[in-house]
């Protein structure tokens, strides 16, 4: 049971109300409300990082889940699990992702390229370390723009913020399938 109380989105006023209860019953959105402009601005990131952002479904996958292995939250874990399947990241992918002490070599094992492992091997590095080494930022910048490179570094930064709150706040697995649901409700 989370360590706060759920709220019934029924009771939601105005307009973040509105935008909540267009949403998927993730029980995320049912705790946000407590702190409603955190609320707010939560979600209008969430949406720039899952439909705003130019980076490939399954590479923003890929870094979601690696977040969430790097992070031990099991909540992101699994939800995101479903939809990198669904943004057509395989199954050997996942699960090599998912492996905390995974690196390049294994992840090039399971098809994933040169920019991918770039990706992945700077999102370690920013998770553990908050600030990436000078060759893993330079790997990064050889395969990605400079807007890439801050959608990487925003949708890392997100998904470890996505990852605390889950955890610290206990929040309950629900019965929803993820697969099935739009991107678009972040």
């Amino acid at each position: 049971m989370a360590r706060i109380p759920y709220l019934d989105l029924d009771t939601v006023p105005g307009v973040l109300g509105e935008r909540l209860r267009q949403r998927p019953p993730l029980n995320l959105f049912r705790l946000l409300p407590h702190a409603p402009g955190v609320a707010t601005g939560f979600l209008a990131l969430g949406q720039a990082v899952l439909r705003d952002s130019s980076l490939p479904p399954p590479l923003r996958e890929l870094l979601i889940l690696r977040v969430g292995a790097l992070s031990g939250a099991g909540y992101e874990v699994h939800q995101h699990r479903k939809l990198a399947r669904t943004a057509g990241v395989s199954d050997s992918a996942v699960e090599t992702v998912l492996t905390v002490d995974s690196r390049a070599e294994a992840w090039r094992a399971v098809g994933l390229g040169d920019a991918e492992c770039a990706a992945l091997a700077f999102t370690d590095a920013s998770v553990a370390d908050v600030k990436a080494s000078d060759s893993l930022y330079a790997a990064l910048a050889a395969h990605f723009g400079p807007a890439q490179q801050i959608e990487i570094l925003v949708t890392v930064g997100f998904y470890m913020l996505v990852s605390r709150l889950l955890e610290n706040l206990e929040v309950d697995l629900e019965d929803v399938d993820v697969q099935n649901l739009e991107l678009r409700h972040a």
